[in-house]
């Protein structure tokens, strides 16, 4: 599925545009490759997992920055989405 994923914050970066090769889950970090099929953008570990009711758009927590996830295309998305501890 395609994605857009795009920094949150004081020093917003680029967006990332790409597949997302496995869903993001609290622990494991998220992995998107770029259209080129060479490179990949990989995240540190996932903290916390929020989606806007109603729709495909999804707000990260990592362990050093947090990202807006938003589902261009594809199947929906299979997320733990979880509270905070």
């Amino acid at each position: 599925m395609e994605v857009l994923l795009r920094k949150v914050g004081r020093k917003p970066g680029r967006a990332v545009v790409g597949r997302l090769l496995r869903a993001p889950r609290k622990g494991n970090v998220l992995v998107i490759e770029f259209p080129d099929g060479l490179h990949e953008y990989v995240t540190t570990p996932v903290r916390r997992i929020l989606r806007l009711c109603g729709q495909d758009v999804y707000y990260l927590q990592t362990a050093n920055s947090r990202y807006r996830l938003e589902v261009r295309s594809g199947d929906a998305v299979s997320l733990e989405v979880g509270g905070a501890r």
